[in-house]
């Protein structure tokens, strides 16, 4: 029997655990932690799964939280951080003991140091304050992310069209601009992936997955090898579209394709069958799309893949909406990855934002 724990994230007070069996193909819900408000962006330590990061995406002033995980997914909150900045909707740990933190509202973004151990921060860190847009149509600094690639911290931000590059200057917390990355304007890029030194970004505005090759700093861009669509073909009338999330899990023995994994948000006339996952592979230069897979979910605003919990976990993706009642739900990777199937659902909760799976 496999049993994995599946940390779930949303705009209340708390987190919420769930058990899924992948043998009985069953999703129960566990257990509420308390936290600080809207914990909706969770994470676990790049390399101590007993480690829990959370923002509290609240405005004016956002928070970072660091928590322990026990037996069956258990937390317990050791600290709490100002994020820097208002609205914060992403952290990530760093491999160098610190938490980056970005702060949508706010146009700014923070690198949190730890002191002793990954569990206490230190309030001694720069804010970086990323410029109000001269182009686009947001007219404010909108940062929704915060990815480490090498020795560089990457941002995009949604209302700059830009993926702005920074890096350490010296001391832990004191990072500032060294570059950017042009994205297309009015695209609005929200996350990120990189694959094999190729960037992948999925835009918010646009609803658009890119591909380009991932340029050596300092240069500011490379051209897009490719640019689709996510929105699927069938949309109702009144739709309207916001790209949210991108997955790339690595190639196991039995997923040996890299499938990218993109969920669509409808905020307008929503479709009964709900939004979907769209699932590309890159095929040459180009980004091939292999399957719309209808959710029932409202609003795909996180998705995790089930790999980041070890051997077992890279079958199965977990999604959740922002919006509706759909609640949780697992879905199993099939047709090698190109396909994706429902196989547990529970509605107790009937809203997430962001997942970390464990293995029990």
């Amino acid at each position: 029997m496999v049993k994995f724990t599946i940390l779930a994230g949303g705009y209340t007070s708390f987190i919420a655990s769930y058990v899924f069996n992948s043998d009985t193909n069953s999703l129960t819900y566990l257990n509420q932690y308390i936290t600080g408000g809207n914990p909706s962006w969770i994470i676990s330590h790049p390399t101590n799964k007993s480690i829990l990061y959370a923002t509290n995406e609240n405005v004016p002033v956002g928070s970072l939280q660091s928590f322990t995980v026990g037996p069956e997914g258990a937390l317990t909150l050791v600290d709490t951080a100002d994020s820097g900045g208002s609205g914060p909707p992403y952290c990530g740990g760093l491999t160098t003991g610190q938490v980056a933190i970005a702060n949508y509202g706010s146009g700014t973004a923070r690198v949190i140091p730890t002191t002793a151990d990954p569990l206490h921060f230190s309030n001694d860190s720069t804010i970086v304050t990323f410029p109000v847009p001269t182009t686009g149509t947001q007219g404010v600094s909108e940062p929704h992310m915060a990815y480490q690639y090498g020795e560089e911290l990457l941002i995009p931000d949604k209302g700059n069209d830009k993926i702005w590059r920074l890096g350490q200057n010296g001391s832990a917390g004191d990072f500032s601009v060294h570059g950017q990355i042009a994205q297309p304007i009015g695209s609005g890029p929200r996350h990120i992936q990189i694959y094999e030194n190729q960037l992948y970004t999925i835009h918010e505005l646009a609803s658009t997955l890119t591909l380009q090759d991932f340029p050596a700093y300092p240069n500011y861009s490379t051209p897009l090898i490719a640019n689709v669509s996510i929105v699927p073909y069938d949309q109702p009338a009144g739709s309207s579209f916001a790209a949210a999330e991108i997955l790339i899990p690595l190639p196991t023995a039995e997923y040996p394709t890299p499938y990218i994994y993109t969920s669509n948000r409808n905020t307008g006339v929503q479709d009964p069958r709900g939004d979907t996952i769209a699932i590309f592979e890159k095929v040459g230069n180009r980004l091939v799309l292999r399957n719309q897979v209808y959710t029932g979910l409202d609003q795909i605003r996180g998705m995790m893949h089930g790999q980041q919990a070890g051997e077992g976990g890279d079958a199965y993706i977990v999604a959740g909406g922002f919006a509706g009642t759909a609640g949780v739900k697992v879905f199993k990777r099939t047709e090698g990855g190109a396909n994706l199937e429902e196989v547990a659902v529970n509605t107790v909760l009937p809203t997430r934002t962001s997942f970390v799976w464990l293995k029990q």
